[in-house]
């Protein structure tokens, strides 16, 4: 999910929005970080269960093989009719019930197991369902139920309206798919889907992967959705309203032809069209350095919905904001961002929201590679530099504050760019490649990137991931000085004085380059730091003028220069 501001909040609450970002400069847009919400609801959306709360240790044994969710929209009445079917696994152990995630104000009227009826009982947030001591390899839970969802975390389900007319459309991210229906809620259990929604017949309806057929009945119309693909339950939406359709085609380089499908208001429509019209060219490089479009054979698309703050990346229909779409491109990184997920979070899920970080992080330096490719250099470095705060101060892994936060999204971002340069650019791009072809359609833990980026780079990246990503959470700090003086033969002597100064870890290890410059003269070189202090001693030819270091903005650190004694 891509975290950009709310413009309106942005207009009467820029102190606020600082405060809660960091220090994000409000309506600098390259800088405005992704899903960016009241800390009170971010504090919500991460403290609402422990993991043991939501999820028990009976469902990491559950493997759900298939959802058939038939949701009916009573939008006049702001409820939900559903008819959902979930045939999973037989769990080993037979003695122990069936638990799924699903609210317990959603009033259900039926339950079946296997065609029969059978005992469950309800808790906040579960469905346990006694199994009977079947003994058939699958079961197949069929479960009625009625009500209105609850409306959590960033806009779990929304009925709203836009123009007088009705909005419908769903956001489940991290945990909140139970809030409409019963799910096995850990993004590790990948299953495929049939989605029906039934709605208005005026209304379009549209999910996760292909729409298979539209049938009408009286005055309502049946849109059925089918993935092709295994999803997880944070990315299965719904998104039903009074919608214009444009479309394009996009082809591989495999020569595989995909439909990209756009579903907007009617008044955003033009503006939609102009926004939009690159996502073919951006397709084209993530599948150049990636790897193929992992969803070929359903689509890409996007669909406008009333979430205000940002977008998100629901499997093959990302979902934006009405106040992203503007006709002038304002919010490219968004939309670059949510393509990149299909690959980093959608393809290649997190095994744990412990490993949020695999998805954020990646995302976010997918746009910094992307304006690399379109515009050199220059501009990779000034993305990240806009990406860079003092106040990325958490761990990324099993991260101490929120999952959405700054220090997620960018950070994250941050140590893939320090991971490029610390195995070079060939072996960074292998690792990337590998790691999408090895974990496509699956989910991969922490651990297993590191393991692909030491089997590629034939490097013990240990220190690395530890300081950085696993156990490290300050931010680097470096303090350095430096005095020269002319020695023989027209020589000048630089002596060279760096400290880390953050308080916890120490030391970082990394790369550091030194640049020496003049009016006409300019050098470089490259020094492993290992040690708190380090003091170094260099003989150059000319007279230096200046001294830098990461003058390329290789490294995730806060730089000062004390005066030096010249």
């Amino acid at each position: 999910m891509n975290k950009k501001s709310l413009v309106i909040i942005a207009i009467f609450s820029l102190t606020l929005l600082t405060s809660f970002c960091g220090v994000m400069k409000v309506l600098d847009y390259k800088n405005i970080q992704p899903k960016v919400l009241f800390a009170g609801v971010r504090t919500f959306v991460n403290d609402l269960f422990s993991d043991t709360e939501y999820v028990t240790a009976e469902q990491s044994r559950i493997d759900v093989l298939h959802y058939d969710l038939k949701i009916a929209l009573l939008t006049k009445k702001e409820k939900i009719k559903g008819d959902v079917t979930i045939t999973l696994l037989n769990p080993i152990t037979n003695n122990l019930p069936v638990v799924l995630n699903f609210y317990e104000n959603m009033e259900v009227s039926e339950l079946l197991l296997n065609g029969s009826e059978t005992e469950f009982t309800r808790d906040d947030y579960h469905l346990i369902i006694n199994k009977n001591e079947v003994q058939t390899d699958t079961v197949v839970i069929n479960v009625k139920y009625e009500g209105t969802p609850k409306r959590l975390g960033f806009d779990s389900f929304s009925f709203d309206k836009y123009k007088g007319e009705s909005v419908v459309y769903t956001l489940n991210e991290p945990t909140y798919a139970s809030t409409w229906f019963p799910c096995n809620d850990i993004p590790s259990d990948k299953a495929f889907a049939d989605i029906y929604i039934t709605n208005d017949s005026s209304k379009t309806s549209v999910s996760n992967g292909i729409l298979v057929e539209e049938k009408f009945a009286d005055d309502l119309k049946t849109a059925h959705w089918k993935t092709i693909y295994r999803i997880s339950t944070y990315l299965i939406a719904i998104y039903s309203a009074d919608y214009e359709l444009f479309t394009d085609t996009f082809v591989s380089e495999s020569g595989d032809s995909m439909n990209l499908q756009y579903y907007v208001f009617e008044d955003d429509l033009e503006d939609a069209k102009l926004d939009f019209a690159n996502q073919k060219d951006i397709l084209a490089f993530f599948e150049s350095k990636f790897g193929e479009y992992p969803f070929i054979k359903e689509k890409y698309g996007i669909a406008e919905f009333l979430w205000q703050s940002g977008a998100m990346e629901h499997q093959t229909i990302t979902g934006i904001g009405t106040n992203f779409i503007t006709g002038r491109k304002m919010f490219n990184d968004i939309l670059i961002h949510e393509l990149a997920h299909h690959w980093w979070g959608n393809a290649v899920g997190p095994m744990s929201w412990k490993d949020v970080w695999l998805n954020e992080g990646f995302a976010t330096y997918s746009e910094a590679l992307y304006y690399e490719h379109e515009s050199g250099r220059n501009s990779l470095i000034s993305t990240m530099n806009s990406k860079f705060s003092k106040y990325y101060d958490k761990r990324l892994y099993d991260t101490e504050g929120s999952l959405f936060s700054g220090t997620i999204y960018n950070k994250g971002a941050w140590v893939l760019h320090m991971l490029r340069r610390e195995v070079g650019d060939e072996n960074f791009f292998k690792i990337l490649r590998n790691y999408f072809e090895t974990y496509k359609y699956k989910n991969a833990s922490t651990n297993d990137f590191i393991k692909v980026c030491e089997n590629i780079s034939d490097k013990n990246l240990k220190q690395f991931f530890e300081q950085w990503v696993t156990i490290g959470s300050e931010v680097l700090q470096i303090e350095y000085s430096w005095k020269f003086n002319q020695i023989k033969d027209g020589k000048f002597k630089v002596e060279l004085e760096i400290k880390q100064t953050q308080n916890d870890y120490e030391p970082y290890e990394f790369s550091l380059d030194i640049n020496f410059s003049s009016e006409t003269e300019s050098i470089s070189k490259t020094l492993k730091i290992d040690k708190k202090e380090s003091k170094i001693d260099f003989i150059l030819d000319f007279k230096p003028a200046e001294v830098k270091l990461d003058k390329d903005s290789w490294l995730f650190a806060e730089i000062d220069m004390n005066e030096n004694g010249n």
